[in-house]
C-alpha cells in the first residue's frame, strides 16, 4: 500500500491515530518505518496527509496526523460490467478503484454464470476490502459505490445518465474513441462479449458499440485497456 488509509472515527481530537492489524503489519514490516519516520495517510472519504510514527509496539503503531490536501480527482466515468468469474471479480474492483471510478455496477448478462451470484466475494465486506486496497494503491481516499443488478433488461431499461455511453463489443464497427473531454458510462461484457439481443438492447439505451480490436480480452485486461485509452 502506498497509503495507510483510516477511518475519520479513528482519529483523537489531538490529531493522532492508532493502526493496529493489517495496517500496523504493513508499516512495520513491509513499510519498515520507525519511530520519528513519515508516512503517507488518508482518512476514508475525507482529506490526505502524513503521519509521523510516535510509537511502535508489537500490537500497534501510533501516529500523530497531518491532514493537509484533497485526494486525486475522481475519473469521469461510470462503469457497468458483466459480473466476472468470482476469482477475478477482486482484482477488477481493486483496478478499477485504484484508477478512479467512484462508480460501478455489476449486471447479469447471458453469459454470466448463476453460480457467480452466490459467491460470498459479492459481499459487502469483501467488495469493500477490494476498493480499499485500490485507494491504498493509488493514495486515494474515495470510496467507489458498488451496486448489484440481476436483472439485466430490468437494468438497462432503467439506467440513465446524461454521460456519453460506450459498450465494448468486438464486433462492432466503431472504434473506441481516445481521451475524451466529457463524463463517460462504458459498459463491459463477461468474456467473449455480450450477445446480440444485449447489444442491442444498450443501443436502445442510447450507448453505442465499439471495439478496440478482434482479440477477445480477458475481463480484468478490458477493463484496463478501455479505461486508459477512453481518460
Amino acid at each position: 500500500m502506498n497509503l495507510v488509509l483510516f477511518a475519520d472515527s479513528d482519529l483523537d481530537g489531538a490529531g493522532r491515530v492508532t493502526a493496529r492489524g493489517r495496517r500496523a503489519e504493513h508499516i512495520v514490516r513491509v513499510l519498515r518505518a520507525s519511530v520519528g519516520e513519515t508516512i503517507v495517510v488518508g482518512v476514508e472519504n475525507g482529506r490526505m496527509g502524513s503521519g509521523i510514527i510516535e510509537s511502535v509496539r508489537p500490537d500497534a503503531v501510533e501516529l500523530r496526523v497531518t491532514l493537509d490536501r484533497e485526494p486525486p480527482p475522481p475519473l469521469p466515468l461510470t462503469l457497468i460490467l458483466a459480473l466476472p468469474r468470482p476469482k477475478v471479480l477482486n482484482r477488477v474492483i481493486a483496478s478499477a478503484t485504484s484508477m478512479g471510478v467512484k462508480e460501478i455496477h455489476l449486471i447479469n448478462a447471458w453469459r454470466v454464470e448463476k453460480s457467480y451470484w452466490k459467491s460470498p466475494r459479492l459481499a459487502d465486506a469483501n467488495l469493500r476490502d477490494q476498493c480499499i486496497a485500490g485507494l491504498e494503491q493509488a493514495k486515494d481516499t474515495v470510496m467507489p459505490s458498488i451496486a448489484l443488478h440481476r436483472f439485466f433488461r430490468e437494468f438497462i431499461e432503467s439506467f440513465q445518465s446524461n454521460s456519453r455511453k460506450l459498450v465494448a463489443h468486438p464486433l462492432a464497427t466503431h472504434e473506441c474513441p481516445r481521451a475524451l473531454r466529457e463524463s463517460v458510462t462504458l459498459a463491459i461484457g463477461p468474456e467473449g462479449g455480450f450477445i446480440a439481443e444485449e447489444i442491442a438492447s444498450f443501443e436502445r439505451g442510447g450507448f453505442e458499440p465499439v471495439t478496440i480490436g478482434a482479440r477477445v480480452l480477458r475481463v480484468e485486461t478490458a477493463v484496463a485497456a478501455l479505461i486508459a485509452r477512453l481518460i
